[in-house]
């Protein structure tokens, strides 16, 4: 018969009481004592009580908003988040999936969901539908060789005071996954990826930057215009690749971005000088330029028509409830419908949309051949980026 002490017999059972809690839930809270010199000099210690959480198993318990990626399971990310996962009920759930579906089969559809993306900002529908292919985006294509990215990037360029700000940060809440920043407060390492070293640890640590956080989502970035060129150059990979590659402190890392890019600007002299061109106005780098899929030229044309109906709009959601334009789709609707079409819906291309891209394109180079003709200049107006960013936007 074996015979255990008072105190042996305490300490025993606290081991047991411990290991059957441990046992019985999925996550605890536990406290550590770390000792810490304050003074080097000094031989004392602190005693400083670190708060760590041990965790078995995490399950997604609250709705919230959702990430569709494609059904290929490939592609799907390890954050991935399936449309069915939550805690609400298997009919409540039927019915939500009903309510998109016959949202989808409204002839009506493209014109009320753009009337829900950003109601309080007047107008600017052409803008809008941009933004919401953007959110929707394209499919992504995997070769043998290489993998054509279905992400579209959306650049708005134009005059102060014409909602881009604005309309970003609407994208930003709505988009199932995302960041906002902006240009003049970011850094190259601040969008890619940054070495720390940990202060317990000592040992150096990859950080994620904002492209790579927004992985199958959308990343704003605010007064483009204002970025230093070595963050701007860190974009030429993440929009075309998709990918973010990091040589840092021994540290050699590929990370993915597989992000759309939303980004707004301001011309050269702050407003937009028709006497400029296009590009000379904008003053981005062709290079990156040709990786925008879509780019929208937002001006503020002086007209008494379309001031005082701005002004009465403006004027009325300071005083009148409601007062944006109606929706018939709430924003929560609007997310979950984004969500449930890009996790469902998988567009092909017909043959006669083949043949039409085809003859759009040759008409396009040829266009601008002849332009430049004229001009005496030698410039190439249509890249075959162009011709895959219509392929992604039809």
């Amino acid at each position: 018969m074996i015979c255990f002490s008072y105190p042996t017999l305490l300490l025993l059972l606290l081991l047991l009481l411990l290991l059957l809690l441990h046992c019985s839930g999925p996550l605890f809270t536990w406290c550590l004592k770390v000792p810490i010199r304050a003074n080097p000099r000094r031989r004392s210690v602190n005693s400083v009580y670190k708060t760590y959480i041990d965790v078995i198993h995490f399950r997604k318990s609250a709705k919230g908003r959702l990430t569709a990626e494609n059904a290929n399971a490939d592609e799907k990310s390890e954050f991935h988040t399936t449309f069915d996962e939550g805690d609400e009920t298997e009919s409540t759930r039927d019915a939500r999936r009903q309510e998109l579906e016959e949202l989808s089969q409204d002839p009506d559809v493209y014109n009320k969901l753009t009337a829900a993306l950003a109601p309080s900002i007047w107008e600017l529908d052409d803008v809008k539908k941009g933004v919401l292919l953007m959110l929707f985006g394209g499919v992504n294509k995997k070769l043998t060789n290489k993998s054509l990215r279905g992400e579209i990037n959306v650049l708005l360029c134009g005059d102060p005071g014409t909602s881009k700000s604005q309309l970003l940060s609407y994208v930003h809440k709505i988009a199932p996954r995302g960041l906002y920043t902006s240009g003049k407060g970011t850094s190259a390492v601040g969008l890619t990826a940054y070495v720390y070293k940990d202060p317990e640890t000592k040992e150096l640590t990859l950080e994620s930057g904002a492209l790579v956080l927004s992985d199958r989502g959308v990343c704003c970035i605010d007064e483009f215009d204002k970025m230093s060129d070595a963050a701007r150059s860190i974009l030429h990979e993440a929009m075309e690749q998709q990918t973010v590659s990091v040589a840092k402190a021994g540290i050699i890392a590929t990370l993915n971005a597989r992000t759309s890019v939303l980004a707004s600007a301001n011309p050269i002299e702050s407003r937009y000088n028709p006497k400029l061109s296009i590009v000379e106005n904008i003053n981005l780098a062709p290079t990156l330029l040709s990786r925008f899929d879509l780019i929208y030229l937002i001006l503020d044309k002086p007209n008494p028509v379309t001031d005082r109906r701005l002004a009465k709009h403006l004027v009325a959601l300071f005083y009148k409830e409601g007062a944006s334009r109606g929706s018939e789709v709430d924003p929560k609707l609007l997310a979950d419908y984004i969500s449930f079409a890009r996790l469902h819906i998988q567009p092909t291309i017909t043959d006669d949309a083949a043949q039409a891209l085809v003859e759009g394109y040759v008409d396009m180079r040829m266009v601008g051949n002849s332009a430049n003709h004229a001009r005496n200049k030698k410039m190439v107006t249509a890249t075959p980026r162009q011709l895959e960013a219509i392929i992604r936007t039809c």
